[in-house]
């Protein structure tokens, strides 16, 4: 579990997130989420390709959209104004993707952008949160 040390290296100061476009905030959402994704799978050791299928796994619209649902409870009104900046500014997407599933997706990775550069014990609570959910689905997975 992440309980122990943050992480992800934070900046806090280094960038005004009220400076930057909801775009901008998902695009680097985006990334914070995937290396969240990444290290979640580091272990227990195993092949690169392996690594691969459970990160691309995660990092889908689809499963992005599905772990918004599951956060909107918990989120404050700060963040879900946020959320849905990031989802309103979202262009269609590809073609395999539902566009709404797309902008929900958009909306995660701005808020997670966001709570990186603007509260990084919070974006610590708000991965837990996550990484609980999907230690879980990981698990019932394995054991059907």
């Amino acid at each position: 579990m992440m309980a122990s040390a943050p992480f992800l290296p934070i900046a806090s100061d280094a960038i005004a997130a009220q400076r930057l476009s909801p775009s901008a905030l998902a695009y680097f959402g985006d990334a914070v989420y995937e290396l969240f994704i990444r290290f979640i799978f580091l272990t227990p050791p195993q092949r690169i390709n392996a690594y691969h299928h459970q990160v691309v796994a995660h990092v889908r619209a689809e499963s992005q959209a599905r772990y918004m649902d599951i956060l909107w409870p918990h989120c404050t009104a700060a963040e879900l104004t946020i959320f849905r900046q990031g989802r309103n500014a979202a262009a269609d997407g590809p073609k395999r993707v539902p566009a709404k599933i797309y902008r929900q997706a958009t909306g995660f990775e701005a808020l997670l952008g966001y709570l990186y550069l603007t509260d990084p014990q919070r974006l610590q609570d708000v991965l837990a949160l996550l990484e609980q959910h999907i230690r879980a689905e990981v698990a019932a997975a394995e054991s059907l």
